[in-house]
């Protein structure tokens, strides 16, 4: 097949922040790509006429250059109906209840799936990247938030209600930090990254202020002191730069999570703390998720992840310590880093194609 009649997806991962877009042949391969702003304050109404402009002017390039764009894929975050081509709810975008198939199919004309993001992104990690290999693959971004999705045999589980893989909401810690969900305890108000930086700058403001005050006090370490809470006060004081967490007076400034790693790594009391504890929390989360779907591989992706062996290593471990009869899974860092919504899109896409 010669370059003017090859075959292209236009795909669209679409986040709160930005939009990871291209083009991409049926094999995986990336012929072109392009990065948008969503600017999601703007609202839903604007967010989708964005949408449907940037998969236009893609499929517009495509042509131009002597290629054929066979379908769209678009995925975003929050509930998806995946059947009915739905963005059920996004809190990140705005969404509700936006028929956004049906939306893109009458402006382009092409097939268009439309999918959740984490999912699109296991489905690419099970079939392209790090999980090729196995045929059941459990893929768990840690990012901001926590979510997975269950891959089987090169299809992602939805859920009835297009909610499947909300790891992240397994109660791990009942007496913990409430998170944004409206309950206490859950696995990612305490292993996700930003739960990590959070912690962090608490503990650290906690420690500075008894210095000044004379305290010796201790705060406590079962991971539910009020510290813990991540609240956004916290993080408001802290604010936002990623500099250090050990400023002057009580006046601190917000360390990332991969900072926090690196702190642990180099013997730092407070960093190691937090890190044992977000390390804890996510084998127990991971330990329910191989009792639920007895995986040959668990693929972590997201910021966390990126932690390499100061993470995978005790990770390793503490999951290892918490199986029974269980077989223990290959856990493995994600290979596809931010191109796999995009990549997991493409496919949604051409599995509708093959249907």
């Amino acid at each position: 097949m010669t370059a003017a009649h090859e075959r292209v997806v236009v795909a669209l991962d679409v986040g709160g922040t930005g939009m990871k877009c291209a083009l991409i042949r049926p094999d995986g391969a990336v012929v072109h790509a392009e990065r948008h702003p969503t600017e999601a304050a703007r609202g839903a109404e604007a967010v989708v006429d964005t949408i449907l402009a940037v998969a236009e002017g893609l499929a517009d390039k495509a042509r131009a250059d002597g290629l054929a764009p066979a379908a769209l894929g678009i995925v975003v975050p929050g509930v998806v109906d995946e059947a009915r081509g739905v963005a059920v709810w996004s809190a990140n975008v705005g969404f509700r209840d936006v028929p956004l198939r049906a939306l893109a199919t009458a402006r382009l004309g092409l097939p268009t799936a439309l999918g959740h993001d984490v999912r699109a992104g296991g489905l690419a990690e099970a079939r392209l990247g790090a999980g090729r290999d196995a045929g059941h693959v459990l893929f768990v971004a840690i990012g901001t938030g926590i979510a997975a999705a269950h891959v089987v045999a090169g299809s992602a589980a939805t859920g009835a209600h297009g909610a499947a893989g909300e790891l992240g909401h397994i109660l791990v810690r009942p007496d913990g930090p409430p998170c944004g969900c409206g309950r206490a305890g859950c696995l990612e108000s305490i292993a996700s990254a930003s739960a990590v930086a959070r912690r962090y700058a608490a503990l650290t403001t906690a420690a500075s202020t008894s210095v000044i005050d004379g305290s010796a006090t201790t705060p406590a370490t079962d991971g539910s002191d009020a510290e813990h809470a991540g609240s956004s006060a916290a993080t408001d004081r802290a604010g936002s730069d990623g500099g250090s967490a050990t400023g002057s007076g009580t006046r601190q400034t917000m360390v990332s999570a991969a900072e926090v790693a690196a702190r642990a790594a180099a013997g730092e009391e407070i960093a190691s703390r937090v890190w044992r504890e977000a390390v804890a929390a996510l084998a127990d989360g991971l330990a329910t998720g191989q009792a639920l779907f007895d995986v040959e591989t668990i693929v972590l992706g997201g910021g966390l992840a990126q932690a390499g062996a100061g993470l995978f290593d005790p990770l390793r471990t503490a999951l290892r310590d918490r199986l029974t009869f269980h077989r223990e899974p290959r856990l493995v860092p994600a290979a596809l880093g931010d191109e796999a919504g995009c990549l997991g899109a493409a496919l949604l896409a051409l599995d509708q194609l093959e249907t």
